[in-house]
C-alpha cells in the first residue's frame, strides 16, 4: 500500500508539497510528480500540516487505561492514542518498588502496538526525594543503592527521572548512561551547583519543568535554571494552563532553545475520558476534565491530550505552529535518539499526522498504515 500526501509539509519551509509513503517509510519528498503513482492520495487543504507524528515522552494512561496494568493496558492505549496525533509513546510508571519497575519495563518492552509505537518504559522513581514527591507515595521511594540501579538499569527502560542530590545519585546516572538510559532529573530539590553536577554526570532530561522542583529565585536559581541553561539538556514541558502558567511558557521559550523543549501530557488514565474518579498507578485520582488530583488536591498528571498541548502553545507569544508541532515531535524524538521519528525526510518512518487549520487531527498514520481518521 502507498499513500502520496500532498499539502504544506512540516519543516521543510514551503520547498516541498509531497510525500510518498511505501511500505511504512517515507520513500519520496517533492514537487511536481512522485516517482511512482500511490494507491492513495491524502490531500491537507489550506491551513492544514502535513507533520511528523507526536511522541509523547510521558503517558501514565489513557481513555481509561492505567499503564500500571501492565501489557494488555499498554496496548489498550496504544491503539486509541492516534486520535490525539501520537504515533509513540513511553508508558510511564511513577514510584514503585525496583522489582516492579523491572517487571513494568519488560512489559512495555512485550506490549502489542496496534496504534502509537510503544518506544518502552519510563520509570519516574523511586529514586526521587520525598519532599518533592507530588503524588508518588513515600513509602515506594528508596535511595539509589547501587543494586537498586543495577536492577532497573538490566531491564533496559527508556527514560530514567531521579532525584540527582540523592546519596549515591551520581553514580547512579552514570550506571544507567553506560547502560543506555536517558536519565532525567525531576521530583528534585537539587540547588544550582547540585543540577551542574548532575548534568556533568551525564543528566540529559528535566522531567515536567518547573514542577517538583524548587522555583527559580533570584539568589537561589535550583536545578530548574541549571537545567534551562545548559544546551546539552532537553525539558519536558506540560503546557496545559495548569501545571505551567501561559506567561511561563512564554519566558521559557525565551531562555531555552526551542528545539530542546519537549511537550509531555503526563496523561493519567483520566485523558480523553470525561471527569471522574480514575487510577494511577492503583491509587485512585480525580479528574475535572484538565487536570487530575490525589483526593488531597496534590497535583497527579494531566487529562490534557498531546494535540490540544500544540494547540495552547501555538498561542504562546515567541511560539507558532511549526514550533509547537516541532515541540511534539522533533525534540521528543531527539531525546531518544529516534533518528527515523520526529521528522519528514527519505528512509524516516511513516508515522504522519494531518492537522487542520485549528492544529486539530484529521488524520493519523503509523508505519504507513492509518491509525485514526476523522
Amino acid at each position: 500500500m502507498s499513500t502520496l500526501f500532498r499539502g504544506r509539509v512540516h519543516g521543510l519551509d514551503g520547498a516541498v508539497d509531497g510525500v510518498l509513503v511505501e511500505d511504512g517509510l517515507i520513500t519520496w519528498v517533492g514537487t511536481d510528480n512522485p516517482p511512482r503513482l500511490p494507491d492513495e492520495e491524502v490531500t491537507a487543504g489550506p491551513g492544514e500540516w502535513i507533520a511528523p507524528g507526536f511522541i509523547d515522552l510521558q503517558a501514565n494512561g489513557f481513555g481509561g487505561h492505567d499503564a500500571a496494568g501492565g501489557r494488555d493496558e499498554i496496548a489498550a492505549m496504544s491503539e486509541l492514542l492516534p486520535s490525539t496525533g501520537v504515533t509513540a509513546f513511553l508508558p510511564t510508571l511513577i514510584s514503585a518498588p525496583v522489582s516492579v519497575g523491572a517487571e513494568f519495563a519488560a512489559s512495555a518492552a512485550a506490549a502489542d502496538s496496534p496504534g502509537a509505537r510503544v518506544l518502552g518504559a519510563h520509570i519516574e522513581g523511586p529514586f526521587i526525594n520525598p519532599s518533592f514527591r507530588g503524588a508518588h507515595e513515600r513509602a515506594c521511594l528508596s535511595e539509589p543503592e547501587p543494586a537498586s540501579v543495577d536492577v532497573i538499569a538490566l531491564a533496559r527502560p527508556r527514560l530514567v527521572t531521579l532525584a540527582p542530590e540523592l546519596p549515591g545519585a551520581l553514580d547512579a546516572i552514570g550506571r544507567l548512561v553506560r547502560a543506555g538510559i536517558v536519565v532525567s532529573a525531576g521530583h528534585t530539590g537539587a540547588d544550582f551547583e547540585q543540577g551542574r553536577r548532575a548534568i556533568t554526570a551525564g543528566i540529559r532530561f528535566g522531567t515536567h519543568i518547573y514542577n517538583a522542583m524548587p522555583p527559580v529565585h533570584h539568589r537561589r536559581p535550583g536545578i530548574a535554571l541549571a537545567l534551562l541553561l545548559d544546551p546539552r539538556v532537553s525539558v519536558g514541558l506540560i503546557a496545559d494552563g495548569q501545571h505551567v502558567h501561559p506567561a511561563s511558557c512564554a519566558q521559557l521559550v525565551r531562555v531555552k532553545d526551542a528545539t530542546r523543549i519537549a511537550l509531555t501530557t503526563d496523561q493519567t488514565a483520566a485523558a480523553g475520558a470525561p471527569p471522574g474518579i480514575y487510577s494511577l498507578t492503583g491509587r485512585p485520582v480525580v479528574s475535572d476534565g484538565m487536570v487530575v488530583r490525589l483526593e488531597d488536591g496534590t497535583l497527579a498528571g494531566s487529562a490534557a491530550t498531546m494535540d490540544e498541548l500544540v494547540r495552547r502553545m501555538a498561542a504562546v507569544p515567541g511560539v507558532n505552529a511549526a514550533r509547537a508541532i516541532a515541540m511534539a515531535s522533533t525534540v521528543p524524538a531527539r531525546v531518544l535518539g529516534e533518528r527515523g521519528l520526529g521528522r519528514i525526510h527519505v528512509g524516516g518512518c511513516a508515522d504522519l499526522v494531518v492537522l487542520d487549520s485549528e492544529l486539530r487531527v484529521r488524520l493519523t498514520m503509523v508505519g504507513g498504515k492509518f491509525r485514526f481518521r476523522k
